[in-house]
């Protein structure tokens, strides 16, 4: 357990052999990273009391996160969230959804390799990733951050990590001391170190002060946190995906109302009644009115909760007809038609926020929109382009993801002495987290595709250019797109199942050759046999004739 300022963070703390050396370069600015967290400095000789230098940042956090939550709530929205989420996260009841590769760490023993796969499996298990992946992965989407909370054993921290909570993000922030000095030389303040942590509060509090009596300072090592890597025009605080989507979604909302409100108002045919007065006072001629209007108006009313049309004059709405008095010397009593709202199957404007807002969340406008998605299913010829650059943002987001499982075996196996840090450092740009694919579009594209490169074969083949002008080595490199491995196995399974197809040829043609030769040999020899029966029997007749004539 660290101290700082003479208090303890909350949480375990991996041991480190010695200070990177990069901390003690000289610098006027902190090191920038893309995690969000707010840079403080101690504020006067309280401890724990620490005066944020990015002025009130927490209470934004804490309303942004809920601003995203709300848009995610919005039925478009919502669908392409779960498009998303559904593209990225997949697997069924009898495989998972994630599993690890280490394939490329060459000086890495089978046995250390074992024991990290167990050690993913147990994270994995943690998590409860196979039931839960598809909530986890839209709360950091969604969100834009993700936070766990490391629980262990404080009195065996060789045992790893024993369970991972999920924290609320917006109750929870990182939070960086900056700790400054003056250069005697030069004057100019410099940064000399910096202490990352955690500042977790049951409510969000207003203000740029952090207090250690408003909440609990957590160590770094006792937290997984993972971003979506994006932050705002300022670097300062992280965004989510849907940060770019708040404005077109507020647009479609006042629109989709302001169209509901036209309809109401505008769609129904109404009449206007001129109701002849003659010369009579205003008081009678109001009062005429009233008894014309209660005799002629409407009077049958319908309630929606029940289903029951009722009698009942005392309510009056904006959708009712108009009555309107006319003096003696007009044309009378006059009833005509108003006319209700025309083009009103027009909503082009409403279309066009639509596609704003699915452009917005990274989703093919094809997918948000039925017709063309029942189209384009088995007819690979329709995928467009749109398909392959979600293919590529989903494989963005994965990668991103991948962080949750990766930081938190890189704890455990560090934890349990399987490895050590600076190992880990060395390989973790070869270790990578497989996600279960299933994007049936992909499929299809990739099928275009090598159909496309069989078609070029065959018609290098039909013009006999392959072993002419280009070898079989180079076809298979730049039209097939093989690579060296793939070229070496082919060879082998086509040696294994008996050669090259010309050689197969070849071999059919002598086999048949040779048959040819052996049945040409077998007649030549049933001939000579034909012939020496033949002479024997005219021999055995000369010798029966001249039994006969000596007789």
């Amino acid at each position: 357990m660290a101290e700082n300022n003479g208090l303890k963070l909350f949480g375990f703390e991996l041991r480190r052999v010695k200070e990177k050396e990069e901390t003690k370069l000289k610098s006027i600015v902190p090191k920038v990273d893309d995690d969000g967290a707010g840079y403080v400095t101690a504020a006067g000789s309280h401890y724990g009391q620490y005066l944020n230098m990015d002025g009130d940042d927490s209470k934004d956090n804490t309303q942004l996160v809920m601003k995203y939550r709300g848009v995610s709530m919005h039925p478009e929205v919502d669908m392409a969230i779960e498009d998303i989420v559904n593209e990225a996260i997949t697997g069924s009841e009898m495989e998972s959804s994630v599993d690890l590769v280490l394939d490329k760490i060459d000086n890495l023993s089978d046995s250390i390799k074992k024991q990290m796969r167990e050690e993913f499996e147990n994270v994995v298990s943690m998590l409860n990733f196979n039931e839960l992946g598809h909530d986890i992965f839209r709360r950091w989407y969604v969100d834009g951050r993700i936070y766990f909370h490391l629980v262990v054993n404080e009195s065996n921290l060789k045992a790893g990590i024993q369970e991972v909570r999920n924290i609320d993000a917006a109750k929870i922030r990182k939070v960086k001391q900056v700790k400054k000095k003056k250069d005697p030389k030069t004057g100019a303040t410099i940064v000399t170190n910096t202490e990352e942590f955690f500042i977790y509060q049951e409510k969000a509090k207003s203000g740029n002060v952090y207090s250690h009596g408003s909440g609990v300072k957590i160590s770094p090592d006792a937290m997984c946190y993972v971003t979506s890597g994006l932050l705002n025009e300022d670097k300062k605080k992280i965004i989510s995906h849907l940060h770019k989507a708040l404005k077109p979604i507020n647009q479609l909302r006042m629109m989709e109302d302001s169209l509901v409100i036209y309809r109401l108002a505008r769609a129904p045919e109404r009449r206007i009644f001129y109701i002849d007065v003659g010369n009579l006072p205003r008081g009678k001629a109001e009062q005429y009115m009233k008894d014309i209007m209660a005799r002629y108006r409407n009077k049958l009313v319908y309630d929606a909760k029940t289903g029951e049309i009722k009698d009942d004059r005392k309510h009056m709405s904006m959708l009712e007809d108009f009555w309107l008095p006319r003096r003696e010397g007009g044309r009378g009593t006059e009833i005509t038609n108003l006319a209700g709202g025309e083009n009103l199957g027009q909503i082009e404007d409403i279309n066009y926020f639509q596609r704003k807002l699915f452009g917005s969340l990274n989703v093919p406008v094809s997918r948000m929109n039925e017709e063309q998605v029942s189209n384009i299913l088995g007819r690979a010829t329709e995928i467009n382009r749109d398909e392959l650059k979600f293919q590529k943002f989903i494989d963005r987001l994965r990668k991103r993801f991948s962080k949750i499982f990766l930081e938190i075996l890189k704890k455990n196996c560090i934890l349990k002495g399987i490895i050590t840090e600076e190992d880990w450092e060395s390989w973790k740009n070869d270790i990578v987290v497989n996600y279960v694919r299933d994007n049936y579009f992909a499929e299809l594209k990739n099928g275009e595709i090598l159909r496309e490169r069989v078609q070029t074969l065959e018609t290098m083949q039909n013009a006999n250019l392959v072993g002419t002008y280009f070898s079989k080595e180079w076809v298979m490199r730049n039209v097939l797109k093989l690579d060296d491995e793939d070229i070496q196995t082919m060879q082998k399974q086509i040696s294994g199942e008996g050669g090259e197809p010309e050689e197969q040829e070849e071999s059919k043609e002598e086999e048949v050759l040779q048959d040819i030769v052996v049945e040409n040999e077998v007649d030549e020899e049933s001939k000579i046999l034909e012939n020496k029966v033949k002479e024997k029997e005219l021999q055995v007749l000369e010798n029966v004739a001249q039994a006969l004539v000596t007789s």
